[in-house]
């Protein structure tokens, strides 16, 4: 993937590290083309389609990433995309997949239902499904990051990593322990919609999870069927954040380090700073998964923010 893929940086900041009392690495895949992460999952599974399948093309739904992710892999790879998003995906996201090439349809309110309308369009024409998460090449794909950081940095004992279905930190966590059993990866879900937090610790919702979100990025209502087994057997623990806390988490990187992230992209900040008594590391690595942040929602995440110092 080396030619096709960024090596993202791995910056420090000097501030951070005196609040928590730990070196933090930050794994800017923010910097990623297509502004996250899920370039890396969308450009390895495409490389190892056949020709046949590749002349089919390739259709997936998504809230956002995985879409631009898909879409600029297949034009690299020049194949036609067709991807299926929640009509309440930000503007921004929509337009960035239309103009990497890709047809996209907007239906449902949710992932689930995009999902669900997109697997019948692929049952009709033959294309190959690019899962957001649950596929293995998806996984292996995104795990590419733990490797890089790990080369960038070879001290690293702790991996924080934002959870929606589940794609990145399976990825993560087998590539990680692959190399050294010891390192710690704990996962961080949105409060609002803690789908894997409540399977890993065997927790029964007593009322329906949210999707209405600032990290919409990770708002999965279920982990994958491939990703749940190995978020249990790999994943040393899980945590929740709270949407004010990913907010002020936004604004934190912002400020300091003057850096945009998505809500989704700073739920591992924010987990560090709202859990950093528990998180026992002498090297931390935080996964900024992405930054296509949304800029109308300025207004609320100051507003949440102001909530959470208050």
């Amino acid at each position: 993937m080396k030619p096709i893929v960024h090596r993202t940086p791995l910056i420090t900041s000097e501030t951070t590290n005196k609040i928590v009392d730990k070196k933090v690495y930050f794994k800017m895949e923010n910097q990623q083309k297509t502004g996250a992460f899920k370039f890396r999952g969308a450009t390895f599974k495409l490389m190892q389609l056949s020709n046949e399948q590749l002349e089919k093309g390739v259709i997936t739904a998504s809230a956002g990433n995985h879409a631009q992710g898909v879409a600029y892999a297949s034009r690299k790879l020049g194949v036609k995309a067709t991807i299926y998003m929640p009509k309440q995906t930000p503007h921004s996201k929509i337009e960035a997949t239309q103009n990497y090439g890709a047809e996209v349809v907007l239906t449902g309110s949710s992932f689930q239902e995009a999902y669900e309308a997109s697997m019948v369009r692929q049952k009709e024409t033959g294309a190959t499904y690019v899962h957001p998460f649950d596929d293995y090449d998806v996984m292996a794909g995104q795990g590419t990051i733990a490797m890089e950081m790990l080369r960038q940095e070879d001290r690293i004992d702790t991996f924080l990593v934002p959870i929606g279905g589940g794609g990145l930190i399976s990825g993560i966590a087998v590539a990680a322990k692959h190399v050294n059993k010891n390192i710690r990866i704990i996962g961080v879900q949105a409060e609002r919609i803690p789908a894997a937090y409540n399977s890993y610790h065997h927790i029964r919702p007593t009322q329906p999870l949210r999707a209405d979100t600032i990290a919409e990025g990770i708002a999965v209502k279920n982990p994958g069927e491939l990703t749940l087994p190995l978020i249990k057997k790999y994943v040393d623990d899980i945590v929740t954040v709270t949407e004010e806390e990913i907010a002020s988490a936004i604004l934190y990187m912002l400020e300091r380090n003057k850096t945009l992230m998505e809500g989704a992209g700073a739920a591992a900040l924010a987990a560090l700073f709202a859990h950093n008594d528990y998180i026992k590391s002498r090297h931390c690595g935080v996964i900024v998964s992405g930054g296509n942040f949304d800029i109308d929602k300025i207004p609320l995440i100051q507003q949440l923010a102001n909530k959470h110092s208050a």
